[in-house]
């Protein structure tokens, strides 16, 4: 065994985080903590978790529960697409797999969801398979031990990175290596300031000896982030509120909103013209709202909210329908339509 795994490894043994999915006897587990830890953090993960194997306890339960309750259960983790996958691989497992979970990476990679990361980390953690795994935290440790220059976020860099992570692994500790190198990057080697002194591989590490630790990995710098305009409408009427749903695919695809539609003019002009065509309901802005402002990963929004009334006969469409206020807590819905929601119920958001 190499130097470096070995010193990751005895670290791990004194310092391992205490985590609800960690020696969990079901592989199911492993998988759902995988895919809830993508691109969250591991203190937001884990009431969702906790929750999450209360209701869907196993594999088979996930199954045949409906898209809504996934979609309840999972909200205000963001990233919706993850749950949609997660639904979908737990049918496929359950329809092509007997109900197991594969251990072989190339079976694991054809699961909606599961990537070359998630795959290994799964196969490692919950079978012992010898796979080497690369996540955020993983292409810290490397970036900054081995002294990588070339961007982390490039293919180049990624080779380099994922090929450090396979010559280092530890054969026959797959599992525990991947989840100490996790640990170290999550608590010792950080982001910003990382806790050099505490490191038990600092003398290994070339950034650090060179004094670049902080400026390493060095990533290729991303695009200018679009802003998006938006306007929705708050019909209420007779105690209920006007919604619709999204379609399943895309950005928060089957969660709940109220009508809404990007604008290029005026947003209560062009809320009426937009709803009109997309919804065919013809709505009048009476008042503004609220204005809310949400980052997504890949663009900015800030969306107008008008309290509207309909005018004339208006037939809704398939995917919208009236629903009591006091039930709308039952619906699932992106962040800024439950800042709505807030609003509307306690006057705040």
């Amino acid at each position: 065994m190499k130097k470096f795994a070995e010193l990751i490894l005895a670290w791990y043994t004194r310092h391992a985080r205490q985590l609800p999915w960690r020696n969990h006897p079901d592989p199911y587990a492993i998988w759902v903590s995988e895919i809830m830890l993508q691109q969250t953090q591991v203190a937001t993960v884990i009431p969702y978790f906790e929750r999450w194997m209360n209701k869907f306890p196993d594999i088979s339960t996930l199954a045949v529960a409906s898209e809504q309750e996934v979609l309840s259960l999972w909200e205000g983790l963001g990233y919706y697409a993850r749950v949609r996958n997660l639904h979908k691989a737990a049918q496929l497992v359950v329809s092509e797999f007997g109900g197991v979970i594969p251990r072989d990476i190339a079976e694991l990679r054809k699961l909606p969801g599961v990537g070359r990361y998630t795959a290994a980390a799964i196969a490692s953690m919950a079978y012992g398979v010898d796979a080497a795994t690369l996540d955020g935290n993983l292409r810290r440790v490397f970036a900054r031990v081995f002294n990588i220059t070339l961007p982390a976020n490039t293919p180049p860099g990624e080779k380099i990175l994922w090929d450090l992570a396979a010559q280092h692994l530890p054969r026959g500790h797959a599992g525990e290596y991947n989840q100490a190198l996790m640990d170290l990057g999550a608590t010792i080697c950080l982001p910003k300031k990382p806790r050099c002194p505490k490191c038990p591989v600092r003398n290994l590490c070339e950034a650090r000896a060179l004094g670049v630790q902080d400026v390493r990995p060095v990533v290729k710098k991303k695009s200018v982030v679009p802003i998006k305009i938006q306007a929705a409408a708050v019909v209420v009427r007779d105690g209920k509120v006007l919604m619709a749903r999204r379609p399943s695919k895309g950005l928060l695809g089957g969660m709940w909103e109220f009508p809404a539609s990007p604008v290029t003019t005026d947003p209560a002009l062009g809320l009426s013209a937009e709803l009109e065509s997309a919804y065919q309901l013809k709505v009048f802005p009476v008042s503004p709202f609220a204005t809310i402002r949400h980052a997504y990963t890949h663009f900015k929004l800030t969306e107008y909210v008008f309290l509207c009334t309909l005018r004339g006969e208006n037939t809704l469409p398939e995917n919208c329908r009236w629903i009591s206020i006091p039930e709308l807590d039952q619906y699932p819905m992106g962040k800024v339509d439950r800042r709505i929601t807030k609003k509307l119920i306690t006057g705040n958001e």
